[in-house]
């Protein structure tokens, strides 16, 4: 019974926030998986529901603002690929066509409320200076090759030997491809995965992220898993992984290295 009553609040909620603004807004976040936002409504307005996937240039509630400044924009019916979104100050948006295999996993929420066996929805797409690495492509069939970060939102086994809600502060840089060169583990299900140098970083620059995000896009990072609490790696452009912290605790050599101040000060 109580199932069924917090339900028919959810659905009254969102009932109230189609009349009253349009459309109402999901955020998801959570179980390994990249964060994201929808829209359940627009299809009464404008014909389709927005999704704006992964882009972890923004925070989650930035991508609820970005998602509800976009719908402000666009009028009936949609501008399918054509449509260019200037949203200040998170950049110029583009929509892509999303494919029913993404719909039915990420947008539960629109087949729930209006009792459907498809919909039509249009991924936002960051332009380039907002881009990341885990940004699908929503408008092919998932496969786990295109899309590996997103592989845990299919129900894919989680393989490797740490909670699937592990997590790692890291920077717009790794975030935007460029190579990992500092990893440090400091608690069960948390690590320090940066490009370039940890405490550089400023804050605008930082993000929390899914560990699973870092570890797809990136096989050369899966020694990471393995680390002790409190043990690190570290690496330049071209060299392997050398250990940090208490995985050199027996190489006196590291002493002075500079990776030594990836621990942040008390």
């Amino acid at each position: 019974m109580g199932d069924y009553h917090n339900r028919e609040a959810a659905l009254e909620s969102i009932r109230q926030n189609i009349a009253e603004f349009g459309f109402h807004s999901y955020g998801v976040t959570g179980s390994g998986q990249p964060h994201y936002g929808y829209t359940i409504g627009l299809s009464e307005s404008l014909g389709a529901e927005l999704i704006l996937a992964g882009a972890y240039f923004y925070e989650l509630n930035e991508v609820g603002e970005v998602i509800r400044s976009v719908a402000g924009k666009l009028q009936a019916p949609i501008a399918r690929e054509t449509a260019q979104i200037e949203v200040s100050p998170w950049g110029l948006f583009s929509l892509r066509k999303v494919d029913m295999s993404w719909a039915k996993t990420l947008m539960l929420g629109v087949f729930d409320y209006y009792n459907v066996e498809a919909i039509d929805a249009y991924q936002i797409l960051p332009d380039e200076a907002h881009w990341t690495i885990e940004i699908p492509d929503l408008s092919q069939p998932w496969s786990v090759k295109s899309a590996p970060a997103w592989r845990w939102s299919f129900d894919e086994p989680w393989t490797y030997p740490i909670p699937r809600d592990s997590v790692a502060l890291t920077n717009l840089e790794a975030l935007r491809g460029s190579r990992v060169t500092e990893a440090v583990r400091w608690e069960e299900d948390e690590w320090e995965i940066f490009a370039g140098a940890g405490p550089d970083t400023t804050e605008a620059e930082r993000r929390v992220v899914p560990l699973g995000i870092l570890l797809s896009a990136d096989p050369s990072l899966l020694p990471v898993v393995d680390l002790p609490i409190g043990a690190g790696l570290w690496r330049d452009e071209l060299s392997d992984w050398h250990p940090w912290g208490d995985a050199a605790a027996t190489d006196t050599s590291k002493a002075d290295d500079p990776h030594t101040q990836l621990k942040p000060e008390p």
